[in-house]
């Protein structure tokens, strides 16, 4: 099965360009929502996280406490690498069951975390949704309602642009409108249908 790993820095474009591919009838994995189905009330992740930190990160309906989790992990890096050490292997295996359930030629995984976590082993291709770094901001400030700080804040915590350039296999450059990222996403999903069907040439010696 060939999956291509689908990851960008805040603001890229990241959900755009997967629910294109997903219209053409391609299967899309979002590390995303697999975070978010491994806390779920009655999952194993969720009572490591009770047991770990206590009953305050839980709120009265038995979920998780997001922000008050986040607070802890953010203020103690033994907290955070706790919790990492917690839902990753849930996240990965949460993944990996979804990628084996898809039948489409080929299978996208959406992850902003693809290169700095270990699910890049996942893939075969990078295919890297880039923005020049102010349009990153300008993008995140008017979607999320944030400040600058914030949003250059979250920026710093990523590998740099440069960085994941120079480890994708793919870059689509999302600086435009749409029908751009569409015109390049079309000859993408080309090469990777043939890529699927001939079974070759798909590796990604750049990670």
């Amino acid at each position: 099965m060939l999956v291509i790993g689908l990851t960008g820095g805040i603001g890229s474009g990241k959900t755009a360009a997967s629910d294109y591919l997903a219209d053409k009838q391609i299967t899309v994995v979002d590390a995303d929502l697999a975070s978010r189905i491994i806390v779920e009330p009655g999952q194993p992740a969720l009572e490591a996280i009770r047991q770990r930190f206590g009953e305050q990160v839980i709120q009265v309906d038995g979920s998780l406490d997001r922000r008050a989790l986040r607070e802890i992990v953010f203020a103690d890096s033994t907290a955070r690498r706790d919790l990492e050490g917690i839902t990753h292997p849930a996240i990965a295996a949460e993944i990996i069951r979804q990628l084996q359930q898809s039948s489409s030629p080929y299978t996208v995984l959406v992850s902003p975390l693809l290169l700095e976590s270990s699910q890049h082993t996942l893939v075969q291709r990078i295919l890297l949704i880039d923005v020049p770094e102010e349009l990153q901001l300008e993008r995140t400030i008017h979607r999320d309602g944030v400040d600058e700080a914030q949003v250059r804040a979250i920026m710093a915590a990523q590998m740099s642009r440069e960085d994941k350039r120079r480890r994708a296999d793919d870059i689509v450059v999302n600086d435009t409108d749409l029908t751009q990222l569409h015109r390049q996403l079309d000859k993408l999903h080309q090469q990777y249908l043939k890529m699927a069907a001939g079974n070759d040439g798909v590796s990604h010696g750049k990670t």
